[in-house]
């Protein structure tokens, strides 16, 4: 049999990782439609265990695959190629494959970087990789396989696209669970879990023009089955000792009916899971009448898109909000005891000191439990990247996280966008912390202290802001108080 081994790129940026380890779901999918296609997968998911390059090395001499796969987006692009290159110099017959999303778009621009890719995945992959290692073992003409960008004699080809799998088809994917070394899957605000992931849908039918999804899935919307998820999250929960659970996509509630019944099928099996999860502002509101269900379904944390506080500016991101509608569902689900976040984008090009002190004030006027302060990113692909690659002042992909600055306003240098950003979260949190002592309800007033001095103590932070980001002595002494274990099952 032959063997695919599956590398996380080891990048790592900001205060994502500060939070938890994350699954990387879309191996554990793509892993299991190559068992699908007849190979023996592997998974080593080199950013969760925090190696470097030359320890990937090592691993692709241990498992001495026949095919070497990895993803990128654009800020892990450079790193997903050096995976590559390392397997051809490992054995130059290791033939090497890349999807994503920047490797969809950017396909050329991939071949112009690396000579070790053979393969580019564009689009959904699972279909595509089965066809693709079926043909590989047989000796076939890659050209038959949709989906692909490959080279011969020099030219870039390209096959036809793939239309995207519909709902039904997305609930009888197979998943490699197994696969994955489950100790490494930690949520760090809640000591002592595990932590897991599911889709339970795939694409955006919104408009928002800076995003990566909506050009990736086609501006369509495609749902999991209520019965299905629930399956997944019972052999989550029972097999692999899960007891919190992220669903990963980024519209899980567009359909109110359906997702009514993965409500009412979380509550009737009571399985005694957290859930951690995002939506739309508006579906909060259309949905204020079933809160209580999301929390009687074992949702504790939603992360509501706002992006900004001024109307003109969630005009110009074609976000299909308002102020209005966001600030009411984040003091909606604050009232249903749902820990809330929220993200605002700074570094615009007509962006000033004043306006982003506009922005943290209204930020905090909005209340949200946890907000991060994030550059604007013109992915090279997004509808947004033609109205502002002539302020683009940065080219290094690794630098597209979303922290860092890449975007010159017209009267603001970087190095002044990035200190603002800093100031935004100091004064967001430390303003922040005076109510969190404050609350009367446990969970939840535990959850956000440890929140707040694991972010503290992050290298984002500590390496931007220097002393300040030492945990400040009030949350020392209240984190000292806080004696009882979290529950890792049920909701208290």
């Amino acid at each position: 049999m032959k063997r695919i081994l599956f590398v996380t790129p080891p990048y790592h940026a900001g205060v994502v990782e500060v939070a938890g380890r994350w699954v990387p779901l879309h191996l554990v999918y793509l892993a299991g439609a190559a068992r699908k296609a007849g190979w023996e997968p592997v998974i080593y998911d080199a950013m969760t265990k925090d190696v470097d390059h030359g320890e990937i090395a090592e691993k692709i001499e241990e498992v001495r695959p026949h095919c070497v796969a990895t993803s990128a987006i654009t800020s892990t692009l450079m790193d997903a190629l050096m995976i590559l290159k390392a397997a051809k110099e490992v054995d130059p017959g290791i033939k090497t494959i890349i999807g994503g999303i920047h490797p969809t778009f950017m396909y050329r621009e991939v071949f112009e970087l690396s000579k070790d890719v053979d393969f580019i995945v564009r689009g959904e992959g699972e279909k595509t990789l089965i066809e693709l290692l079926r043909t590989l073992e047989g000796g076939g003409d890659p050209s038959g396989v949709k989906g692909l960008a490959f080279r011969r004699d020099g030219a870039i080809l390209t096959t036809p696209e793939r239309p995207l799998m519909d709902g039904r088809e997305l609930d009888t994917l197979p998943k490699a669970w197994d696969l994955l070394d489950w100790e490494d899957y930690e949520y760090f605000i809640i000591p002592g879990s595990r932590l897991g992931a599911i889709d339970t849908s795939r694409g955006c039918n919104k408009d928002c023009s800076f995003c990566s999804q909506r050009r990736f899935w086609k501006g369509e919307w495609r749902a999991r089955s209520p019965e299905s998820l629930v399956e997944d999250l019972e052999v989550l929960k029972g097999r692999f000792g899960v007891s919190i659970a992220l669903l990963t996509d980024d519209y899980p509630t567009f359909d109110r009916e359906r997702w009514e019944r993965f409500l009412d099928l979380l509550i009737e099996r009571d399985l005694g899971l957290y859930l951690l999860m995002e939506t739309r502002a508006g579906d909060i509101v259309r949905d204020a009448d079933i809160l209580p269900k999301y929390r009687e379904a074992g949702i504790i944390h939603i992360y509501v898109g706002t992006e900004s506080t001024d109307q003109e500016t969630l005009d110009f991101l074609k976000k299909g909000v308002d102020t209005v509608e966001a600030r009411k569902a984040l003091k909606l689900l604050d009232e249903h005891g749902i820990i809330t976040e929220t993200s605002m984008i700074l570094g615009f090009p007509w962006e000033t000191e004043e306006s982003i002190e506009r922005t943290l004030s209204l930020a905090i006027d909005y209340n949200p439990d946890f907000c991060h302060f994030l550059a604007i990113t013109p992915w090279p692909y997004a509808d947004l990247y033609e109205e502002l690659k002539d302020r683009i002042a940065v080219f290094d992909y690794r630098e597209y996280n979303l922290i860092t600055p890449v975007v010159r306003p017209m009267n603001m240098s970087l190095e002044e966008v990035d200190r603002a950003i800093v100031d935004c979260y100091r004064r967001f949190y430390m303003g922040k912390l005076r109510e969190v002592l404050r609350m009367e309800d446990p969970f939840k007033r535990r959850y956000l202290l440890y929140s707040m001095k694991l972010m503290m103590r992050s290298s984002f932070l500590v390496n931007k802001i220097g002393n300040l980001g030492r945990v400040p002595q009030e949350v020392e002494e209240a984190m000292a108080m806080v004696e009882a274990p979290y529950p890792t099952t049920g909701l208290k």
